[in-house]
């Protein structure tokens, strides 16, 4: 008897216990849990507003669009063939008094300047590089000479500048995740001269497609939106047909020049000499067309054809100053 009255004190103190704790569960469990939430809030609040960790990207928009441009394949392959770093072999001859065995510039990049404008989500941006340059003419004074006897350096700066499109995808606070590269003219400039300058450029593409230019600054080349023209891809091993309309003061053949399949690093660049198709005299000078072409190499990726224009004196007479016009086509060589 004395069992079943401890038993019985036991479990009314037991199911008191239970009572007491379900009445404590339901009078702190909803506040407990809008504690829970709100505190979730703040924290999701915090990391919203948190500024972003220096982890070495751009903090402005500005500096975002000059990293994507240091990034960029297809602009910076223009450099690599631009700069032929002093002599090189062209292939082809020419049948002059004075021979110039080799001819080539080596270009150092001393500046660049990219000049943004920002217009709602897109972005339009001026990129100048100014180079100073050295031409190297490895020559004879001797017309029978069958080897160079003298090296011939001239100075001289270039001015190079295309135009760029950029467009803005995001809102994070990581500004270089937040624009994209989608437009890009083509490179055009040089020392300026009046003496010689290209008018027109006109490609032939292997699949029967053509690219005429004749402002390259004006010309864009799309990476992204359909209102661009598309970067031009090669097959390895096609040709390219060039034809290069300009303007020259003298009736003597230019030394039209083209460089082309240089990657970053400079590996496997080659020159060509254009040849003459025509001349024709206009009022203050000559008319004239060049044609060239060149096969693209076995190795995939993103190059510039670079053409060079100079009149004939500076190349064969040695006190001749420097006179170029430069533009460049890139164009990407596939890998199937």
């Amino acid at each position: 008897m004395l069992m079943e009255i401890i038993n019985i004190l036991f479990n009314n103190k037991q199911r008191s216990y239970i009572m007491k704790k379900k009445e404590f569960v339901k009078r702190f469990f909803i506040p407990l849990m809008l504690l829970a939430v709100l505190a979730f809030f703040v924290g999701c609040q915090d990391e919203m507003t948190v500024e972003p960790i220096d982890n070495g990207e751009p903090t402005t928009d500005q500096g975002a669009l000059e990293k994507i441009v240091e990034l960029d394949s297809s602009l910076t392959s223009f450099e690599a063939n631009y700069n032929e770093d002093g002599l090189m072999d062209f292939l082809g001859k020419t049948e002059e008094e004075i021979y110039p065995f080799r001819v080539g510039h080596r270009m150092r990049l001393v500046s660049k300047n990219l000049n943004i404008n920002i217009e709602d989500s897109l972005a339009f941006g001026t990129l100048t590089k100014t180079f100073e340059g050295v031409l190297f003419i490895a020559a004879s004074y001797d017309p029978n000479a069958s080897e160079p006897d003298t090296v011939i350096e001239k100075p001289f700066t270039s001015v190079i500048t295309r135009n760029l499109i950029f467009k803005k995808i995001a809102n994070t606070p990581f500004p270089l995740r937040n624009w994209i590269l989608v437009a890009i003219s083509l490179p055009e400039g040089g020392t300026q001269s009046p003496n010689i300058d290209m008018t027109k450029l006109t490609v032939f593409l292997p699949d029967g497609d053509t690219i005429v230019v004749e402002s390259p600054n004006e010309y864009f080349l799309r990476r992204w939106d359909r209102w661009w023209r598309q970067i031009p891809v090669i097959g390895r091993g096609e040709s390219v047909l060039l034809r290069v309309e300009l303007f020259s003061a003298y009736e003597e053949e230019d030394f039209v020049t083209l460089t082309y399949g240089a990657d970053r690093r400079g590996y496997h660049r080659a020159k060509k000499l254009f040849d003459l198709v025509s001349s024709t005299p206009v009022n203050d000078g000559f008319e004239k067309v060049y044609e060239q072409t060149f096969t693209t190499h076995q190795y995939p990726g993103h190059y510039h054809a670079v053409i060079n224009a100079m009149p004939r004196q500076v190349i064969f007479d040695d006190a001749t100053p420097v006179e170029a016009e430069a533009w460049g086509m890139p164009y990407f060589v596939r890998w199937w």
